[in-house]
């Protein structure tokens, strides 16, 4: 059974800082992505971030470029979520997740190629 838990959601103005955790237990982690995604009210759960648990390369959704950096500490079996000069259309809850084994790189933006996820935290950015 694979645990993960989100945490450093809050509220902050636009321009802000925030930086997510997400703490995972469980089975290996090696051979999975790692990702973050974002659900706003009434819209469809997005693609937000995602890299391979063990390193490499980093995937990023266009609206967040150069804004969001993913980042890991598989020593402690965390996952970072670092959010710079956010806007308010970055509000949302924002989940953790993680990827069934030796998924491609081409579909690690698709929702249904991750299979354990945590249960979210608010994000807040006001104008």
């Amino acid at each position: 059974q694979v645990e993960l838990a989100e945490s450093g959601g809050g509220l902050v103005q636009a321009g802000g800082s925030l930086q997510l955790t997400c703490s995972a237990s469980g089975r290996s982690f090696n051979s999975r992505t790692m990702g973050w995604f974002r659900q706003a009210p009434g819209k469809e759960r997005e693609f937000v971030v995602a890299a391979l648990w063990n390193g490499g390369v980093t995937y990023g959704a266009d609206s967040v470029q150069g804004r969001f950096r993913i980042s890991r500490d598989t020593s402690h079996n965390v996952v970072y979520l670092q959010m710079n000069n956010l806007k308010p259309e970055d509000s949302a809850v924002y989940y953790c997740a993680a990827t069934k084994e030796y998924v491609r790189s081409s579909t690690v933006t698709r929702v249904d190629e991750y299979v354990f996820w945590g249960q979210g935290t608010q994000v807040t950015v006001s104008s």
